[in-house]
């Protein structure tokens, strides 16, 4: 899987564009300079590097070392500073109470039980408080083919993230189709859900 993912990002384009994720970008609003927030699986760093623009301190974590260093010459090139760390998420640190809130962009990698227990790690990490803010693709996205994994449990549902963030209060949740344009990765219609949660 790592292979897969060097290779993917090996390219000198960015393979998901510079530009932040467009919901991720629309919630400015909820977040506040000097505040911590961790970007899970942030690739190539767009929305890692957008963050630390807005003045938050930002840890973000990748498996793909060659993701985290074009993620590292993308912040240097935009002057700002993210702390980034090369792990698989499942060995990571997460630590408990550390992070005002957590970004998870398309990170639809994990079948059912690890995405649980993935879920059940962003919420321990989080203050209380802190929000999650999540976007990904729902099963209609087998169909138009314009990004996201192949394997249909990969794929989230508005009923599914609601039972899985039941221990947390959903501020938000959407499930929408939507022309999005994210670099070659991501082109075209698709079908998504959103969420934000905060811990308790």
């Amino acid at each position: 899987m790592k292979d897969f993912w060097n290779e993917r990002y090996s390219g000198e384009d960015f393979f998901y564009g510079t530009e932040p994720n467009a919901f991720l970008a629309s919630l400015s609003h909820l977040i506040h300079p000097g505040q911590s927030v961790l970007a899970v699986a942030d690739g190539e760093g767009r929305n890692g590097v957008w963050l630390a623009r807005q003045g938050l301190e930002v840890t973000a974590v990748d498996f793909s070392p060659v993701a985290a260093e074009k993620a590292s010459k993308l912040a240097a090139q935009s002057g700002v500073q993210v702390h980034h760390e090369i792990s698989d998420l499942f060995d990571w640190n997460w630590g408990e109470n550390r992070f005002d809130a957590i970004v998870a962009i398309f990170i639809q990698f994990a079948a059912p039980a690890e995405r649980r227990k993935l879920n059940e790690l962003m919420r321990r990490a989080l203050k209380p408080g802190g929000i999650l803010i999540l976007q990904g693709y729902r099963p209609k996205q087998l169909e138009y083919k314009t990004g996201g994994p192949s394997s249909l449990e990969n794929l989230y549902t508005a009923e599914t993230l609601r039972e899985e963030f039941s221990a947390m209060e959903i501020l938000h949740l959407r499930e929408h189709d939507e022309e999005i344009c994210e670099g070659a990765g991501h082109c075209g219609m698709s079908a998504l859900v959103e969420m934000v949660a905060r811990k308790g």
